[in-house]
């Protein structure tokens, strides 16, 4: 019977105990994933605002620039717990998508199809064991698309539970045990008394002696557990203070990442996102306060040159003192902002005057134009500035922002360290170039594009070779100038694309071309400085003619002197990878530029072509004349082929072959011409 009670009462304190450090236990681990997940929600927050503010300049630029997104997106590679990330434009498409090493990148793309946004609410959530930050790209009013980031949250709260519960189990087992052998002996003594009486009361039923003094005492100790239960509960708070820290440490690191995604790190102006905030709010007050902000856009001139000759560093260090010389100008109520890269923009509040802004746009020159002091370098750079008012915009700020940057950019054309105040002839301009830009990869794939091939005439009156000539007939636009559209495409970096349709066509052409004429043509295909930058083009250009069973000795390629003075080293590279391959190069234009003529000595070329504007002043103007004589003396001397462009009279042919020019070439003898027109049999030279 005793020994029932005992037990008894052992497992109803051991299941009290069991049962007290559980609820202490649960407790804790309830407080710890609540505070995980405010940690982790707050954590998610910060970097989704940050890239989201770093996404507003990708997203709003004319080209999305898909390798720059998805850098940015690569940023996620240091939290491992982010699943996958996607950017949408503001159509809601899919720009880019990040896929995680917790998940498959094809199952990723297959389950993101269709418009996802009416699944996700702005801000951040949990959502089905997973946090989802769901962030606007852009403003409100003019979103540029919106960024996801799905964080999963059951693994990591799940392994963060386990370090808990292996720091809290091993002591609150030590404790259990504790307590049990505490309540053992508890019990034991409690019971001492009637195991005692028991005991004689056995001794005088075997002894029958009845005269055995009973001298029973009772005793009852409890032992103290206070010290263990409290052992326990500085575990649980020591981890308690280290969430709430560390919690604290995400709210400063939020505040860090919210200056950062309003002002510039180096020049400590506003940046891009916060400044369109600014002109946002501006060109509110404006319209209720009948008033006209301007927007200058500064652009530096030659800081490239910079980088690239004194470093990055230095490069820095000159932005810096640049922006400190522009706000030295500004006066109250005008706002200086980074836009990226060497690019700043002003605001400039009220009804400024066209001469104040004239004034203030000559003083920024002025103050820019003087040297920089930076380390132990001097340094002279200049700006280009474009100023287009609020009115010219609707108000609109990226309107206003847009016509201020093709103001900026006619100063780029007139010369540099200049400012041009927008005017709407400048819009219709740029938003042609626009139609351009975005008609080019769709004219290659509509054939839009047709090659014209000028025949060259040797000193015996045959042809001896043809320039492909490259035309566009847009379905909208019309006859588009090969000069208009090949500068629209150097500058859209969309030319090698223009190049390789060329070299592919020409391929295409060339066997008939040379059926007609005879084997010995050579014909010639003009490259772009942009396309010498070009390493794989060589291998390309070879692999077109293994396709189409070209010889390379029939192809030459026409390179002008502003395009490998851009950059001699990669220039003289492409030059000699292009020998190898068996092609000819001709030099085109020579003599327009500032090229040294040592240049000649150390680039391999066949064709030193001169160029029609001195063709045009031959035995007009003595100095030209002096000029053609001399480059077909120096082309004789370096066993050079020279060919001469634009000719147009007889008196001129006679006078080149007279001197030793091998080709002429112009409307004299003929025109570009289709194909098709040179391989029909009525086709002919004029003047032969």
């Amino acid at each position: 019977m005793l020994r029932t009670i005992r037990s008894t009462l052992t497992l109803f304190n051991s299941i009290a105990i069991i049962a007290v450090c559980a609820a202490v236990l649960i407790f804790s681990l309830k407080v710890h994933e609540r505070l995980y997940l405010e940690a982790v929600k707050s954590d998610l927050d910060g970097l989704s605002e940050n890239m989201s503010a770093d996404m507003v300049q990708l997203l709003a630029a004319e080209n999305q620039d898909p390798f720059s997104i998805t850098t940015t997106l690569l940023r996620l590679d240091r939290y491992t717990h982010v699943k996958f990330a996607v950017v949408f434009d503001g159509e809601g498409d899919i720009v880019q998508v990040y896929a995680g090493s917790l998940i498959n990148d094809d199952d990723l793309r297959a389950n993101l199809e269709g418009d996802l946004s009416p699944y996700f609410k702005l801000g951040t959530s949990v959502m089905d064991n997973e946090l989802v930050a769901y962030k606007l790209v852009g403003d409100k009013q003019f979103p540029l698309g919106h960024l996801l980031i799905v964080n999963d949250v059951a693994q990591p709260l799940q392994t963060s539970k386990n370090e808990l519960l292996s720091t809290v189990v091993p002591l609150t087992i030590i404790i259990v045990l504790l307590g049990v052998l505490a309540s053992l002996w508890l019990n034991s003594q409690m019971l001492r008394p009637f195991r005692q009486l028991a005991r004689l009361a056995s001794k005088i039923k075997k002894t029958n002696d009845y005269s055995t003094q009973i001298d029973v005492r009772g005793k009852s100790e409890v032992r103290d557990l206070t010290s263990e239960f409290s052992a326990m509960m500085k575990t649980i708070f020591a981890t308690d203070s280290k969430n709430k820290a560390y919690t604290e440490q995400l709210k400063e690191q939020g505040e860090s990442v919210k200056y950062l995604a309003n002002y510039d790190v180096l020049t400590k102006v506003p940046n891009r996102h916060h400044f369109m905030e600014i002109l946002g709010d501006s060109l509110n007050q404006a319209k209720t306060s009948n008033t006209d902000p301007a927007l200058m856009y500064v652009d530096l001139d030659g800081f490239k040159d910079v980088n690239d000759t004194y470093g990055h560093i230095v490069g820095d260090k000159l932005l810096v003192k640049a922006s400190e010389r522009i706000k030295a100008l500004l006066s109250d109520g005008e706002q200086l902002a980074r836009l990226s890269g060497d690019e700043f923009l002003v605001l400039i509040n009220g009804t400024p005057s066209i001469e104040y802004l004239e004034q203030k746009a000559l003083g920024i020159n002025h103050s820019l134009a003087r040297e920089f002091k930076v380390d132990d370098w001097e340094i002279n750079i200049s700006a280009s500035l474009g100023v287009a008012s609020a009115s010219s915009a609707q108000f609109e700020y990226t309107h206003m922002l847009s016509n201020a940057d093709i103001a900026m950019y006619h100063s780029k054309l007139d010369g540099k360290n200049t400012a041009t105040v927008f005017t709407q002839s400048m819009q219709e301009k740029a938003h042609r170039n626009t139609i351009i830009i975005h008609s080019i990869t769709n004219a290659i794939k509509h054939d839009e594009f047709h090659l014209v091939y000028q025949p060259k005439v040797g000193k015996n009156k045959q042809v001896v070779g043809f320039e492909a000539l490259i035309r566009w007939i847009h379905p909208e636009l019309g006859f588009i100038p090969p000069d208009e559209f090949i500068g629209i495409a150097e500058k859209s970096g969309k030319v090698s694309e223009i190049s390789q349709w060329v070299i592919e066509q020409c391929c295409k052409d060339l066997p008939n071309l040379l059926n007609k004429f005879g084997k010995h043509v050579v014909v010639s295909l003009n490259l772009s400085s942009h396309d010498l930058k070009i390493k794989k083009l060589p291998s390309e250009i070879k692999s077109m003619f293994a396709r189409y069973n070209i010889s390379p000795a029939s192809v030459e390629l026409e390179v002008t002197e502003s395009a490998y003075l851009e950059n001699f080293e990669e220039a003289k590279q492409f030059f000699e990878e292009i020998h190898c391959l068996g092609c000819k190069i001709a030099l085109d234009d020579f003599g327009t530029g500032y090229s040294s003529l040592s240049y000649l000595t150390q680039l391999d070329i066949n064709t030193l072509k001169i160029d029609k504007q001195f063709i045009d002043k031959l035995g007009i103007a003595e100095r030209d004349t002096l000029i053609i004589q001399t480059i077909i003396q120096m082309a004789k001397q370096l066993n050079l082929t020279i060919c001469a462009e634009g000719i147009e009279e007889q008196a001129q042919a006679d006078f080149l072959v007279n001197e030793g020019v091998q080709q002429i070439q112009g409307y004299f003898y003929a025109k570009p011409t289709k194909a098709e027109e040179l391989l029909d049999d009525g086709f002919s030279l004029s003047n032969v």
